[in-house]
Parts: C-alpha cells; structure tokens; sequence
C-alpha cells in the first residue's frame, strides 16, 4: 500500500532520500508516537512495507512516517484498518493519476505551442 517496497540487501542509489529506510522500530516508533507492536501489526495489515536489512532489520523511511501520519488520523476518525488500507490504495492511485494527468496537459500544451507557432 506505500511506495517503500520491501527489499533485502543494499539501498538502490536512486531511491530518493525520502523513500531510504533509515529509521529502525524504536526510532520510528517514538517519532510516530506508535508502540513498535502497532508498527508491526500495521505491516501485518499490508499499510507499511519498511525496507530490510540483510540482517532482516526493520528499516522506516520519512514516506513511511508519513504514512502513520495519515494511517493515525483515519484511525483517530473511527476508521477501520481494512478501510484505512483502501483509503491508502485510492490516494495513492490518485496521486498517480493526477501525475499522469499534469503530463498529458504538459505535453498537449507543447504540442499546441509548436503548432501555433509561424514558419
């Protein structure tokens, strides 16, 4: 359901530095405000897939912080963590969608300024 994939071994050089797992349980666990029990059964649930170590080490990165942010608010307003799961599908979805979208209008706009443009 998050960007951060699960992953074993080294992190990939292009990984942006907010995608880079770099905070292990207990630190994200105080910065989150969430024991490392919640963290873990959040994992359980699909909502957070913190990179690994090669030793198997829970590594969290800021998107993942991010992430309990919002899994924080839904579940503060009532919302199961079935829902929260889905709710986190959909924006995701949506944000990419609207990437997509912003693109498509960058390039219809490059295509229309080259056709208007006199010989």
């Amino acid at each position: 359901m998050t960007d951060s994939a699960p992953s074993s071994g080294q992190e990939d050089e292009s990984d942006s530095r907010s995608a880079r797992g770099v905070y292990g349980i207990s630190v994200t666990a105080e910065l989150s405000g969430l024991g490392p029990q919640t963290l873990r059964l959040y994992e359980r649930h699909g909502l957070l897939a913190p990179r690994r170590t090669e030793g198997g080490t829970r590594r969290y990165s800021d998107d993942d912080l991010a992430t309990l942010q919002r899994i924080t608010e839904l579940t503060d307003d009532g919302v199961n963590l079935a829902a929260v799961a889905r709710i986190l599908e959909l924006e995701a979805r949506n944000a990419e969608l609207e990437a997509d979208n912003a693109k498509l209008e960058a390039d219809n706009a490059a295509l229309k300024s080259k056709n208007t443009r006199p010989r």
